[in-house]
């Protein structure tokens, strides 16, 4: 399990050319198109790479266009603001000469204030769980064959879904899904590595929970569903090879459109950071 955690560190490292100027090479999962979250979190790991002294808070993220995942991505960030206590980067990612994201990062240094959260919700822990691949394998049967491989190929985090249940036979429910999240080796003791594999496992199974109350899988053959954009606030340094709960709900789909949010808490009851995202959900006609 170490060689696809060690694959994902790389995968976020990128190579860089300039003070500016980063390429992230793509991971393919199975899918000709990126994973957006990949795209993310290679883009906060570009943007920190020219900040010093200080973490990022919040980022927002617009999805401009399906990346390839056969090819590699250019990075450029542009010096917005270097202030008192906050900076602020743009990064546009760009695969043949065409944008595919544009992102806008603040950072801002250690500093106390007031302090107040929500209350982490009371579910069961994650070993009361099976892991979400566990489930996939059990019921690989099911997979159509040309995505089989792809849902029981080990990943680098894992997951345990609380409302867990055949993904390919889904059932209507509420808009909301608990979400046990860890990688699955350790990991180096630096947060930023912590900060951008959680930018890539936050947009993974997130917008699914718009899906819920319809009673349709992201297997669906039919459905057309893509992230539209994104949002993350880092409140607070976390280990993302500890135990993390990830709650999502979605208030809100209409208009071939599904908007959902997410609050990340530690194993201490400590939220860690808070998401936010839209996303396209239509039947492929």
């Amino acid at each position: 399990m170490q060689n696809v955690v060690n694959d994902l560190i790389d995968v976020l490292k990128l190579e860089q050319q300039s003070e500016t100027h980063f390429i992230g090479r793509s991971k393919d999962l199975g899918f000709p198109k990126v994973f957006g979250g990949q795209v993310i979190g290679q883009g906060l790991s570009a943007a920190s790479q020219t900040v010093e002294n200080r973490q990022p808070h919040s980022l927002h993220a617009y999805f401009l266009r399906p990346g390839d995942a056969s090819h590699p991505i250019d990075y450029e960030v542009e010096v917005i603001r270097d202030g008192g206590s906050f900076s602020m980067r743009r990064v546009v990612a760009s695969q043949f000469g065409k944008q595919i994201l544009n992102m806008s990062i603040s950072f801002h240094q250690d500093e106390a204030g007031f302090e107040h959260q929500d209350v982490m919700p009371s579910v069961p822990g994650p070993e009361h769980f099976e892991s979400e691949l566990d489930l996939y394998r059990a019921h690989a049967s099911e997979i159509p064959d040309k995505i089989r491989d792809l849902f029981i190929a080990d990943r680098p985090i894992e997951c345990r879904v609380v409302e867990n249940q055949n993904p390919f036979r889904p059932r209507h429910g509420m808009a909301k899904r608990h979400m046990w999240i860890k990688s699955v080796a350790p990991l180096p003791d630096n947060q930023l590595i912590h900060q951008s594999m959680l930018a890539y496992t936050s947009d993974y199974g997130f917008l699914e929970t718009a899906l819920m109350p319809h009673g349709v899988s992201i297997g669906n053959r039919y459905l057309n569903i893509a992230s539209l954009d994104h949002a993350i606030w880092f409140h607070r340094p976390f280990k993302l090879d500890d135990w993390l709960l990830y709650v999502a709900d979605s208030p809100f789909a209409g208009g071939a459109r599904g908007f959902v949010r997410g609050q990340i808490f530690n194993q201490s009851g400590e939220l860690v950071a808070s998401t936010v995202q839209e996303g396209l959900i239509r039947y492929l006609k």
